[in-house]
């Protein structure tokens, strides 16, 4: 037997078997939500889409990842979570792949909702289903590290998204169509491995000994399900952590999916280069952000405190977006972005160990279902309005500024939060 503490063997073990798995499925989510922003480079022209109309398309994914987020989330709880997530990554590969089959705004918006609706409960079921195995002591380590793969997506799929633009592919199709093609089918091998890999909850653990099994079930929030007919899970949209979480979560994605879908965008209006050289920059600002949720995750753990830890990364991210953008495109807008990429991420870690420890265990499906759809809502938001106004105004000066505003908003939600834990 290991000479580790039990906390730490588990906790450990827990990261390599689930977490580094988990975090695959993010990697080619979020790579199929957001290599649209490397699209849009050729397609707009391609099939006559306005800013507005781009911005509406990339956002109405998010009308159907929140309509389909609780009752997918209830088909998780059904069923497990293997065959759960095998038909819920099934379903967005196929339709990733079918992008690259879009020829007006219309199919466009419709493949968009698609894919949301079958991403729809991704990230809030695998933090449910972290929640039955992430002990205090490894709380935000566990729960930040599948949405690294967020980050580590951009800086992988970036340079990927725009060298299949521009290299020449065996179908002598336009670029942005075999970058949906080749980009979308890795969702499909992932739907096979979801089915024959993951135990549905810690009692089927085979590389768990009876001693940790139990340890869990005595230690872990959400180890064990509520009894049958427990409606106290409703009393989670009545607390006000519910809501105040929601807040933080919403202005947090509205920070990283303005930057993800706009991004490349607003530096070829700045720089004028190609896709990519523009693949390469953009993947620097999220190569910062996963070092941040792996940073401040740690640190947060160590020092067990979470809300000075979301404060202070929201206020510095959107001082460092105002730069980035006052400074252009030269050496000082660039570590402007890089620190804002960093302060973006630093938020994901201490913010999920927030209502897992706030909230009673059996509160925690609805809480963290209501605080990904309000969330989700910034998708659909925030990318819609920068479109709006990039066509108002003809610039990216007043998009900035709402993104800016959005994230003090978030340091503002974080204190008002660290006011209801005392």
């Amino acid at each position: 037997m290991s000479a580790l503490p039990i906390a730490d063997r588990i906790g450990r073990r827990v990261q390599w078997r689930l977490v580094l798995p988990l975090a695959l499925f993010f990697l080619v989510g979020s790579l199929d939500r957001a290599n649209v922003a490397f699209a849009s480079l050729e397609m707009n022209a391609a099939i006559g889409l306005t800013s507005a109309q781009y911005g509406f398309g990339a956002g109405i994914l998010f009308v159907g990842y929140v309509a389909l987020k609780y009752p997918s989330v209830m088909l998780f709880e059904a069923i497990g979570l293997r065959k759960w997530l095998a038909v819920i990554t099934l379903a967005w590969g196929i339709t990733a792949t079918a992008m690259s089959l879009v020829e007006n705004p219309l199919s466009f918006y419709l493949f968009r909702f698609v894919i949301g609706t079958a991403e729809g409960g991704l990230a809030s079921g695998v933090m449910l289903y972290l929640s039955h195995w992430a002990g205090p002591r490894y709380r935000a380590s566990i729960l930040a590290l599948p949405m690294a793969a967020i980050p580590v997506s951009q800086v992988i799929g970036a340079p990927l998204s725009g060298w299949l633009i521009e290299a020449p592919n065996p179908l002598g199709w336009e670029g942005w169509r075999w970058m949906f093609l080749v980009e979308g089918f890795p969702a499909i091998l992932l739907a096979v491995f979801a089915l024959l890999y993951f135990p549905d909850r810690p009692r089927e653990a085979r590389w768990l000994s009876a001693e940790e099994k139990d340890w869990i079930e005595a230690n872990v929030t959400g180890s064990t399900p509520p009894p049958k007919g427990d409606s106290s899970r409703w009393d989670a949209l009545r607390s006000p952590v519910t809501w105040t979480c929601a807040g933080i979560w919403f202005c947090g994605l509205a920070g990283n999916y303005g930057v993800m879908f706009w991004l490349p965008q607003t530096i070829r209006s700045l720089s004028g280069l190609g896709p990519t050289e523009i693949g390469v920059v953009v993947a620097l600002p999220w190569l910062a952000n996963a070092a941040g949720i792996f940073v401040n995750a740690h640190h947060s753990d160590r020092t067990q405190e979470r809300f000075l830890h979301l404060a202070i990364p929201f206020a510095v991210a959107s001082l460092s977006l105002l730069v980035a953008y006052l400074a252009g495109g030269g050496l000082l807008g660039l570590a402007a972005l890089l620190v804002a990429g960093f302060c973006l991420g630093a938020c994901v870690g201490p913010f999920w160990a927030v209502p897992t420890s706030l909230l009673k265990p059996s509160m925690l499906a609805v809480a963290i279902v209501a605080t990904a759809m309000v969330g989700s809502f910034a998708g659909l938001i925030v990318p819609t309005a920068m479109g709006l106004l990039r066509d108002a105004t003809g610039g990216f000066a007043a998009p900035t500024f709402l993104l800016c505003a959005v994230l003090l908003a978030g340091a503002g939600f974080a204190l008002v939060a660290r006011r209801m834990a005392r």
